[in-house]
């Protein structure tokens, strides 16, 4: 994504596969700024994986449940907590459908998971914005314009 011939950020998904034991070693050890059990698989963000994003001089953006968001909190970044949620649970079970990516067990389980994700966002505090997708270019306009906001403060911060 480009803005005035920038490149302000770029998108990259590394997974790094581990066994549980040695997740959950990390974990007590405190190597991660968050992590969350889902249908039975342990996910969680490492703090040398922000470190080496940070190290680049890139902005580091997670898509994370609201656990997750919780987690980041008690650590000493100071993100900006942005939620993109569906117009409706109706209109999220139906987009879920439609993929036709999911058993019926896991589709319920991810609409239970969005439930409760949707239901605690609405906690004063939680989030610093709630963008709600029912216009995939309209919520991405959103998104961007918020991302290139923060961007601008800290570069003036940084004056």
């Amino acid at each position: 994504i480009q803005q005035h011939a920038v490149a302000y950020w770029s998108f990259t998904t590394d997974y790094n596969f581990v066994t549980r034991e040695k997740m959950q070693e990390g974990i007590d050890k405190g190597e991660f700024i968050e992590n969350a059990e889902f249908s039975g698989n342990m996910y969680g963000t490492s703090k040398s994986s922000i470190e080496d994003v940070q190290a680049q001089n890139l902005i580091c953006i997670l898509d994370v449940d609201i656990q997750g968001v919780k987690n980041i909190k008690k650590t000493d970044l100071n993100p900006i907590y942005i939620s993109i949620q569906p117009p409706s649970m109706e209109i999220l079970e139906k987009r879920l459908r439609d993929r036709q990516t999911e058993t019926e067990e896991s589709l319920q389980k991810r609409l239970e998971a969005a439930r409760i994700d949707m239901e605690l966002s609405k906690e004063p505090g939680v989030f610093d914005m709630v963008i709600i997708n029912d216009d995939l270019e309209e919520a991405y306009e959103k998104l961007k314009s918020v991302l290139i906001e923060e961007i601008e403060k800290v570069q003036d911060a940084e004056k």
